[in-house]
This record gives C-alpha cells, sequence and structure tokens, in this order.
C-alpha cells in the first residue's frame, strides 16, 4: 500500500488549505480574535483563532478517507478531541489553568484506558503511569507555550513529525506513520496562513492538540537499540519544546512568578530582543529541531559509548545556550493582580 501515505498527505495537505481560510472568516464574523493588549501581544491589528480547528478537522477527515481505525488509534482521536474542545472554550479566555490541567487529564486518562502508555520493563506499572501523566501532560503544555510566534509551534511540531515519521517507517509500523504523514500535511497546510505575517492563529486548541499527538505516538514508538539510551530518543525529537517549557519554568522561578502567568521569558522573544528578526528565530527553531532530532535517530544506530557522548555533548550545549539566554536583558510587563493562563498564539514584539 505505497500510496497510502503519499493520498494520506495530500488530502490533509488539501483539507487544511481549504479549512483554514474558512475558519479565519469564522472567527472574523463572531469575533474569535487575538487583540493586542501592549504586554504580550503586540501585532499591529487583532489575528482571528480557530486555526487549530481546522489543523484538527484536516487531519481527522485525511485519516476517515485512508485508514481503519483501531482500538488505540481511537483512543488518541478521543483524546485529541478533549483538548481540542477544551481548547475553544480556553480561547474564549474563560478556563483557568487549574480547570484546563484537570481537562488534560481527563484526555491522558483516555490515552492509557486505550493502552498508550510508557511501558519500560524495568520500572514497577506505578512509575509507568507518572511518567507517562508527566510526558502527555507536559507535551501538550509544552507545544502550548511555544506558541508565541508567527509559525513557531506549527513548524516545530512538523519537523517533530518527520523525524517520529523516520522511526516509524523504519519499524514498519504503518500505524504511527500514516497518522503522523496526516498529522504533517495538516500543519504545512496551516503554516501557509501561519507564516509571518501570520493571517490565522492556531490558538490552544492547535497547540494542545499538536502537542497531544505528537506526545501520544512518540510514546508508543518502537525505540529497538543495543543500549537503553535509545530510549531517550523521543526526548531528543522533542527536545526543542520540552527545553523552551523547562527554560521559562526556570526563569519564572527564580523570578517567583506563577509557572502557568505568560511573561516574555521564552527563548524566542529573548532571541527577539537579542535582535532577530521573527522569520530568523522561527527558522533557527526548526533548524534546532532537526539537530537534536537527527541525534536522536542517531541513538537507535550507534554504539552506547558514542550515545553517552551525543547526550553530554546536547546536554552541555543546552547549559551554555541557558547561561547565554538568561543575560538577554528583556523588558518586562507589569504582574496583573490576578495571574492569567498563557494565551497560545501571540505573538513576540
Amino acid at each position: 500500500m505505497t500510496y497510502l501515505y503519499p493520498l494520506t498527505f495530500i488530502l490533509a495537505f488539501l483539507f487544511s488549505l481549504y479549512g483554514v481560510p474558512i475558519a479565519r472568516q469564522a472567527a472574523l464574523k463572531y469575533g474569535i480574535v487575538d487583540a493586542p493588549d501592549g504586554r504580550l501581544k503586540h501585532q499591529r491589528e487583532p489575528v482571528p483563532y480557530f486555526g487549530g480547528l481546522a489543523i484538527y478537522l484536516a487531519f481527522l477527515m485525511s485519516l476517515s478517507f485512508t485508514f481503519e481505525f483501531r482500538h488505540d488509534v481511537l483512543g488518541i482521536i478521543l483524546g485529541g478531541t478533549i483538548v481540542v474542545m477544551l481548547g475553544l472554550i480556553d480561547d474564549f479566555g474563560v478556563l483557568t489553568p487549574a480547570t484546563k490541567l484537570v481537562g488534560q487529564l481527563l484526555a491522558v486518562f483516555v490515552l492509557i484506558k486505550s493502552g498508550i502508555r510508557i511501558e519500560i520493563a524495568a520500572f514497577p506499572e506505578w512509575l509507568d503511569l507518572a511518567l507517562t501523566v508527566l510526558w502527555m501532560v507536559g507535551l501538550i503544555n509544552a507545544f502550548n507555550l511555544l506558541d508565541i510566534m508567527d509559525g513557531l509551534s506549527a513548524g516545530v511540531g512538523a519537523v517533530s513529525a518527520s523525524c517520529l515519521l523516520v522511526v516509524a517507517l523504519l519499524q514498519g509500523d504503518q500505524t504511527i506513520a500514516v497518522m503522523l504523514v496526516a498529522l504533517l500535511g495538516s500543519l504545512l497546510g496551516f503554516l501557509k496562513y501561519n507564516w509571518y505575517p501570520a493571517r490565522i492563529y492556531m490558538g490552544d486548541t492547535g497547540a494542545m492538540f499538536i502537542g497531544l499527538l505528537l506526545g501520544a505516538m512518540a510514546m508508543i514508538g518502537k525505540y529497538p537499540s543495543d543500549h537503553p539510551l535509545s530510549l531517550l530518543t523521543p526526548v531528543f525529537i522533542l527536545g526543542i519544546p520540552i527545553f523552551d517549557t523547562l527554560f521559562v519554568m526556570y526563569i519564572r522561578y527564580r523570578r517567583g512568578l506563577p509557572i502557568f502567568w505568560g511573561s516574555p521569558d521564552h527563548i524566542a522573544i529573548r532571541l527577539r530582543h537579542w535582535g532577530m528578526s521573527v522569520p530568523q528565530i522561527v527558522g533557527t527553531s526548526y533548524v534546532a529541531t532537526a539537530v537534536v532530532g537527527v541525534i536522536g535517530l542517531a541513538m537507535l544506530s550507534v554504539r552506547q559509548d558514542i550515545a553517552w557522548a551525543l547526550c553530554a555533548g546536547t546536554a552541555v550545549s543546552l547549559l551554555l545556550l541557558t547561561a547565554m539566554l538568561t543575560k538577554i536583558e528583556v523588558r518586562r510587563p507589569e504582574m496583573p493582580a490576578v495571574a492569567s493562563s498563557q494565551s497560545g498564539g501571540s505573538k513576540a514584539a
């Protein structure tokens, strides 16, 4: 069935190209827009949301035309649907961080109930479950936090999906491969309208959906090797969103701020204040995602001593990058009376 992959990709891409403008018109008609606030959002005019809904529908419809759903696939789609609905409500600005977290945990519970979970033979079951929840909730929020610049979250998601697709093809896992191809086509179609200057944002709807899909498919992928370090392959492939999230948490902790409060502490925003343009930052993020992802892929085939060297080299590089980024001066907004959640899709100044 060699035609399955290109057919799924083309359908997802075309559905996305067709659906995103419709979603944009609907968002404008009903006033579902991300307006400049002078604090974190500095775009020249309001930009509509609903791009995430178009990504979700393009993904789902392309699979409906080409693929037979099995039990775990339905679990991923149901979990994805939960975060899409959660994101839609949150894009109206009515959810608290605690409520959103409860919804994310419900989506993760659906995945676990469908048999989608981390399974490491050396670990007890309770630890596998704890790691599953931490991995999934972390990635759902990582892509949401990453969505602060035109084309950033969607493009990083597409690069990560490409790396996971290589793993799935090497292991002959057609199910994961087809789903990744559908996601890749949906994201590339959306990027046509989300590239700088963006005409539409994906909002929390799309960012959380991307995080859940990539987290789930990375979690159930197979990473056979002669050494246990190959288990870190999905961590490397999704390393840039993870690193950005940990960096933001570290900076906010140092400043005594709530983790979920929106602040200009993201790597992309710091690079903007350093003097890089939006396209330069986004392009650099794509390259970084690809480089770290290739390192993760290399972990599957190299000897254990080389794998250790790759891990150590990457860790040292990220520590040096952290030290450099913390020295960049960033204009900081005033702390509001009530902490608010980070709104996905806002642009850097």
